[in-house]
């Protein structure tokens, strides 16, 4: 039988690329399609793997004539064109479910780490301070959490932040059901009732800089904002003045715009903790998304029924 081609478009393990390649013939293109491949022959492509951060536009979907599968790896595709996917029979699926414990687990090191401000005493204390960096610092008990977004991940974070004896609320465009936690209508106003405010929000331009100044303003001083969501959701500019002002306390971002280059103007900021992007990584989630991918791909293959079906 006549193995199938798929591009792997976005960078995975080597674990994920030996299981592929066990079964198909894999163009690797880490840094995107047209990024390294000039000869990549788009007639024999019959599925990507990318993520929603790279996603798969219009144009590069019409320079794979052959393709009919889009394989989103973890639970994002916002930067996938699925109404052009419907219209050419291209099927798209994700894996939601197969991170967000990990995500979940990260976000509340993030509010522990930015709110104990813990990077910067580690730092201080290897330089041979003591005594001026043992001053107290916020601490979860008690505190206000609020949550932009309370899909599965939102509510994995608030089942955490209430064990730390936190108070919920969250904000989505309409109440979700089932949900004891108090919603607040928009941003603004969860930001107000919050000490904590973790964005927890899937990116695209409904939420392109949904937590702009007014958001932050409302924060205050004390308060600290999370992102593990999507560097677009968050506006740069105004988060390094709200720093930089001590408009807010504190930030914590897994994810920033222009990402993978941390912008200038964040990187002296000592009121900020950044990770790169890595909320979701862990041998548990790697592991969940490969078996999502790898089931996909043999499901689209005999032509079968996927699971996660976007388009």
């Amino acid at each position: 039988m006549t193995r199938k081609t798929i591009v792997v478009s976005i960078p995975v393990s080597e674990a994920c690329l030996s299981r592929l390649s066990s079964h198909y013939d894999v163009i690797a293109l880490p840094n995107g399609l047209g990024s390294g491949s000039p000869s990549l022959d788009g007639d024999a492509v019959w599925a990507v793997v990318t993520n929603g951060s790279t996603g798969l536009s219009d144009i590069q979907m019409a320079s794979l004539p052959k393709l009919e599968l889009v394989c989103s790896y973890g639970a994002g595709y916002e930067n996938i064109d699925l109404q052009a996917a419907r219209q050419r029979g291209v099927r798209v699926t994700h894996a939601p479910n197969t991170n967000m414990e990990t995500v979940a687990d990260h976000a509340l090191a993030l509010m522990l780490a930015v709110s104990r401000d813990i990077c910067n005493r580690d730092r201080a204390l290897r330089d041979g301070g003591w005594a001026t960096i043992r001053s107290p610092r916020p601490t979860l008990s008690g505190a206000r959490l609020g949550v932009i977004g309370f899909g599965n991940i939102g509510q994995a974070i608030a089942r955490r932040a209430e064990a730390f004896g936190m108070r919920v609320s969250y904000t989505t465009p309409e109440p979700m059901p089932g949900v004891t936690q108090p919603h607040l209508p928009d941003a603004v106003s969860l930001a107000k009732a919050s000490d904590f405010l973790v964005v927890a929000c899937p990116g695209g331009p409904s939420t392109r800089h949904l937590v702009n100044r007014a958001v932050l303003d409302a924060l205050g001083p004390t308060g600290f904002l999370v992102n593990i969501s999507r560097g677009m959701v968050v506006n740069t500019e105004d988060l390094v003045q709200a720093l930089g002002d001590r408009t807010i306390a504190g930030a914590a971002l897994d994810v920033f715009e222009g990402e993978p280059t941390l912008p200038l103007a964040l990187r002296d900021l000592a009121n900020l903790v950044v990770t790169p992007h890595m909320a979701g990584r862990s041998p548990a989630s790697d592991a969940a998304q490969i078996d999502a991918l790898i089931n996909n791909l043999a499901a689209a293959s005999a032509g079968g029924a996927l699971t996660a079906q976007l388009a």
